[in-house]
């Protein structure tokens, strides 16, 4: 069970996902589960809870980072308009696996997560938006949304409080582009998934023109331990700025790969090396892609960085969801960004130019540069192509897309030259 000791706390998020039966609401519940959540039903209004979540430090944990307490208290009141409480579960950033272990293996602490969430925000009807690959994972949130409605944890006068709230599944198409929030909001209220322009921010006109808050799944799971040890005690876990544990999805060339919950501010290196069993081959990575593949490329110079947004941002890249992606001296870098070309052209919606057009130019280049058909020309092209497309649409998948071209230009410049060398010979 979690620790009100913040020096003891090993999990938070996944302190019960290894407990058998844990989907279940009676096990749930033995395990701790709803346990807090009559008393902040009864004790706490919705001022105190948001001061908590502030006070806690926590950090969005699906990418971007942005406080949650503070975008919380973004949301108007008495407008006149229902508020909404969407989850973001579309979790499909490459390398990022985690938030369905949640769903998979604890659906109650996520439901308990948002039933808190919706309390404090005023909240009538919540949404799971989740992946449409991830059948398994919504069969299972829908089978414990079912048991919470049957034991008054959802629904009319929940625990015989005035609070109500409904929490419905929505399933998605598969497709990248709605894990951005507002392209979700546009999918949920059944248009096609396409990013809008900010302002107006989801907070104040969001789902169906409504004040809207969109978490992530890591996010809402979080908050019943903040409100039952305190926003002080989760304060107090990992560095100032960037507190509490973390969950990091680790792939590649690690020995051990898997998600693993650490304090913020471990090292790349103590997290590859003491939790990962460290790499199948050689001593240091070749290449790290911290953040899931939208995020620039780290190298061996960067293996002490600690895992914090700061310091990532200091390093030249970003925490991201957490997704790090680990190649040594094995991985074929060529091959791995033009898979990366690839993905992104076929996700790109195809709303703004600069990413429909620059996404497949960025293929077709990496499709010739692989084959051993590329030129120098080549490599101006990609340059100039992924300079201009990064931060001129609405969202931010162009610059997705031009990360790992960026990269591998600025960092292994002689990898792009050695293959064209051999087209030459």
């Amino acid at each position: 069970m979690i620790s009100s000791d913040p020096k003891q706390v090993k999990a938070i998020c996944f302190d019960r996902v290894h407990l058998e039966g844990q989907t279940g609401l009676e096990v749930a519940r033995k395990n701790g589960a709803y346990k807090f959540l009559p008393t902040v039903l009864k004790d706490f209004d919705s001022e105190q809870i948001v001061d908590e979540v502030k006070k806690s430090g926590l950090r969005g944990r699906g990418g971007a980072g942005f406080p949650t307490g503070l975008k919380w208290s973004f949301v108007p009141r008495n407008t006149g308009k229902p508020t909404y409480l969407l989850c973001n579960a579309d979790e499909g950033e490459p390398g990022t696996f985690k938030d369905r272990d949640i769903m998979r293996y604890d659906p109650h602490l996520l439901i308990e997560g948002m039933i808190m969430a919706g309390f404090a925000l005023g909240v009538k009807d919540a949404y799971i938006y989740i992946r449409g690959e991830f059948l398994h994972e919504a069969n299972v949130m829908d089978a414990a949304i079912e048991e919470a409605y049957s034991a008054n944890l959802l629904g009319e006068s929940i625990l015989g409080t005035d609070f109500s709230m409904n929490l419905t599944v929505h399933r998605g198409a598969g497709a990248y582009i709605c894990g951005e929030e507002t392209a979700l909001i546009e999918s949920l209220e059944g248009r096609p998934g396409r990013p809008r322009f900010k302002p107006p921010f989801p907070a104040v006109e969001g789902f169906y023109r409504c004040p809207t808050v969109v978490n992530n799944v890591e996010t809402l799971a979080t908050v019943p331990a903040i409100l039952e040890f305190g926003g002080d005690w989760h304060a107090a876990i990992g560095v100032p700025n960037n507190t509490g544990l973390k969950i990091f999805s680790v792939s590649g060339h690690v020995n051990k790969p898997g998600n693993y919950e650490v304090p913020m501010g471990t090292s790349l290196k103590v997290l590859i090396e003491e939790y990962c069993g460290g790499l199948q081959h050689g001593t240091v990575p070749k290449v790290i892609i911290p953040g899931g593949s939208s995020t620039p490329w780290l190298t061996a110079e960067h293996y002490d960085t600690p895992l914090t947004y700061d310091a990532m941002m200091k390093a030249g890249s970003m925490l991201g969801s957490g997704a790090i992606i680990v190649m040594d001296e094995t991985a074929d870098l060529i091959a791995l960004t033009r898979r990366l070309a690839h993905f992104y052209a076929h996700e790109s919606c195809g709303q703004c130019t600069p990413c429909r057009e620059g996404t497949g130019w960025l293929e077709r280049i990496m499709n010739r540069v692989e084959a051993g058909q590329g030129c120098k020309k080549d490599v101006e092209v990609l340059n100039d192509a992924a300079v201009h497309m990064a931060g001129r649409t609405i969202c931010a998948l162009a610059d997705g897309a031009s990360a790992p071209i960026l990269s591998l230009l600025k960092h292994f410049p002689e990898v792009v030259e050695e293959r064209l060398m051999e087209n030459a010979e």
